[in-house]
């Protein structure tokens, strides 16, 4: 690392609270040295009260980009001069690529989702899923997937100031792909058994069993899983959350935390910054 990073060396940055367990930087770090880049990646404890002034140190630094995580992903797209066309349709953004000052705003979570089932041999195209959570990482992961030929999508959410969103994109499924999609508020706990029963997979796109709320899940009776389903929590730190036990005492044979998600929606970033593949079979070994 340290014959590799000089005065030409640019900065990638990784803005969201919190932030400091993420494997982001060992990821791109670990693939800049494989690859002989010069680029240099770091994390900055960025909420939303910050945003405004990390976004305008992007410019300020000629930095390359940044990723942005939760609380952000929303609130970053007013103060962006581009967005790719699918990061507007989801309405948020996870990376950030400065090319002369200028920042495009992309969306890589719901590819990297998609792609991780990919990997995992598994097709849910022509399926139904249940979708806790309608913020960044929900609304990328419910998009892309209808985008991608998932036939029907239960989503729930709190009835709160991320309610909005779930409405809107419930809205863009329904009047933009050829999947259906209903909303309804995670308090109905019978609907929402039932809606799980009838899917293929469950996905939680929440902060759930994330710390603080490592001890936490929104279903935590392994009856609400079938063994032939897939249920896949985006967090990934702890490895095994709560609700991963759940569905493991369930039986369930497709049991996914986030860093398949993480590893390759990284990968997509990778791209849009340096041009290059990232070395994804190498980044696996170190992470996993």
């Amino acid at each position: 690392m340290k014959d590799r990073l000089d005065g030409h060396t640019l900065l990638i940055g990784l803005m969201a609270d919190p932030i400091r367990h993420s494997l982001s930087p060992t990821m791109h770090n670990s693939a800049f040295a494989k690859l002989g880049l010069n680029y240099a990646y770091l994390v900055f404890e960025i909420d939303n009260e910050k945003l405004t002034g990390a976004v305008d140190a992007i410019r300020t630094l000629e930095m390359r980009g940044s990723n942005v995580s939760m609380p952000n992903k929303q609130k970053v797209l007013p103060l962006l001069d581009k967005l790719d066309p699918a990061a507007e349709l989801i309405g948020a953004v996870n990376t950030i690529v400065n090319d002369h000052g200028v920042l495009t705003g992309y969306t890589t979570d719901g590819i990297g989702f998609m792609q991780s089932l990919a990997n995992a041999g598994l097709d849910i195209r022509g399926e139904k899923m249940t979708l806790a959570g309608a913020g960044g990482a929900g609304t990328a992961i419910g998009i892309q997937a209808a985008l991608d030929g998932v036939k029907e999508i239960s989503i729930f959410n709190r009835h709160d100031q991320t309610w909005k969103n779930a409405q809107r994109m419930t809205a863009t499924i329904n009047q933009k792909t050829d999947c259906h999609a209903v909303l309804f508020e995670i308090t109905e706990q019978n609907v929402f058994k039932q809606e799980i029963a009838s899917s293929m997979i469950y996905c939680d796109a929440t902060g759930v069993g994330m710390k603080p709320l490592e001890d936490k899940t929104l279903v935590s009776d392994p009856a609400w899983f079938r063994k032939d389903m897939i249920v896949y929590d985006t967090v990934y730190a702890p490895r095994v959350t709560k609700l991963m036990t759940v569905a493991h005492a369930a039986g369930v044979k497709h049991v996914f935390n986030g860093l398949e998600m993480m590893l390759e929606q990284g990968a997509a970033a990778f791209n849009l910054w340096t041009g290059a593949k990232m070395p994804v079979d190498y980044i696996r070994k170190l992470l996993f």
